[in-house]
């Protein structure tokens, strides 16, 4: 970072590091129940788990042009980025196993790409020949 250019940049950065090291707790901890729920469910459920290693990938660090600042920086955010990809693709498998309903139309709504496929929100005949053929 160029402080000089720009100094309240210094500032701004300093106030909010300690924000984003405590954000390190919780995205471990989503991390371990993420595994443990992939990894007990889908073999119960006949569906196959994801690999960790396919979603978050640690690599910038080696980056010779990158301070020790700017490695610690892109260190956390590809973690964070990565698991955030993982518990995603986890909950969409899950999504499509148990429930594969679109949301009611709503303007804003941003759409997860997995839901392309799923039934049209209030179509009960779909659901009930899709998901109650199994109880």
């Amino acid at each position: 970072m160029e402080y000089k250019k720009y100094p309240s940049r210094r500032l701004r950065h300093l106030l909010s590091i300690p924000f984003i090291c405590i954000m390190i707790v919780p995205l471990v901890i989503l991390d371990i129940f993420a595994e443990l729920y992939q990894h007990i469910c889908f073999p119960l459920w006949k569906i196959p788990t994801f690999k960790r290693k396919d979603y978050i990938r640690l690599d910038r660090h080696k980056l010779d042009y990158l301070t020790l600042f700017e490695k610690i920086g892109c260190t956390f955010c590809s973690y964070a980025n990565g698991l955030a990809n993982y518990c995603m693709a986890i909950a969409g498998r899950t999504e499509i196993y148990w429930c594969a309903i679109r949301h009611k139309k709503y303007g804003g709504f941003v759409e997860p790409l997995h839901h392309k496929s799923f039934l049209k929100y209030g179509d009960e005949k779909a659901f009930k020949k899709k998901y109650r053929q199994y109880l």
